[in-house]
């Protein structure tokens, strides 16, 4: 199935674009020349999380942001898992698809996993690595396991169902009056029936479900993109990615890195920050 809904032109002014991956229709953007950026969203967002920052960069580079298989414009297709090994494989098909080389990646939340899954076996082709919020290895936080546990629970995997939890009450509570209301309603648009939510109900499973493929990071990233110029832009009143705990990791793991702080982000920074992000990707690949 695919989302009936059409983007306000003036909240999200891109052109839709589409391609047929192995398993189902994927919705992208693909906006302006130069430099190719990739961006990577986590849940339960979509592509508009990066509007503005598509929109102030797309002068200077060439921006591509996607949304998985189950989130935003992209398609539900019959018998898909949601598991992070799949979108990272359909990621992957896309990349190549756009013969995307010299290209930056950026990874926000599950967006780090998924995209660094798809280009540590493209490392030859990535010029540059920006991740924010967001981890490359089995967690251990109290915090991550408590949310996976709770959110998989048969009484929560109701509500994400039912009554869109993971929107309203995770992203939308985190967000208040930092987006206006037609925003808003662009999250929740995107995921109108419990049919359609089943994508973002797996989610929340994936924290401990995936961790042979978080272990195999941990591994292949410092290993394959270690050497590749890296820039963290981190919410630093994340409660779950706690910048203490993410922070030393991510400099161990990179030779070349730069860390840009953004004291008054939390979780959500592509919609409380995106200013500072924009600025710290122009500076960190001119």
């Amino acid at each position: 199935m695919l989302v009936d809904f059409v983007p306000d032109r003036s909240l999200y002014p891109f052109e839709s674009r589409w391609f047929d991956s192995s398993v189902g229709r994927v919705h992208y953007v693909d906006e302006g020349t130069g430099p190719p950026l990739l961006f990577c969203h986590g849940a339960p967002a979509w592509s508009f999380l990066y509007r503005h920052i598509v929109k102030d960069l797309r002068d200077r580079y060439r921006c591509i942001a996607v949304d998985y298989l189950g989130f935003g414009l992209s398609e539900r297709p019959a018998g898909f898992g949601y598991t992070i090994a799949e979108h990272t494989a359909v990621l992957g098909e896309l990349i190549d698809h756009l013969r995307l080389d010299g290209f930056v990646l950026m990874g926000q939340d599950w967006g780090g996993p998924v995209g660094l899954g798809a280009v540590t076996t493209r490392a030859d082709r990535v010029r540059g690595i920006v991740l924010g919020n967001t981890l490359f290895w089995p967690t251990e936080a109290m915090a991550n396991r408590a949310f996976g546990v709770i959110m998989s629970s048969r009484p929560m995997q109701r509500r994400i169902l039912e009554e869109n939890f993971l929107v309203e009450r995770v992203l939308l509570a985190e967000l208040g009056h930092k987006i206006n209301a037609a925003e808003a309603d662009h999250y929740r648009k995107v995921q109108p029936t419990a049919e359609a939510r089943r994508g973002l109900a797996a989610m929340p499973k994936e924290i401990r479900a995936a961790r042979p493929l978080l272990d195999q990071l941990a591994r292949d990233v410092p290993a394959l993109l270690g050497d590749k110029p890296a820039l963290l832009v981190w919410g630093m009143r994340d409660m779950v990615f706690r910048p203490n705990a993410c922070i030393p990791r991510m400099r161990a793991a990179f030779a070349d890195l730069d860390v840009v702080e953004l004291p008054r982000a939390r979780h959500f920074i592509q919609e409380q920050a995106p200013d500072a992000i924009t600025e710290a990707i122009a500076k960190r690949f001119p």
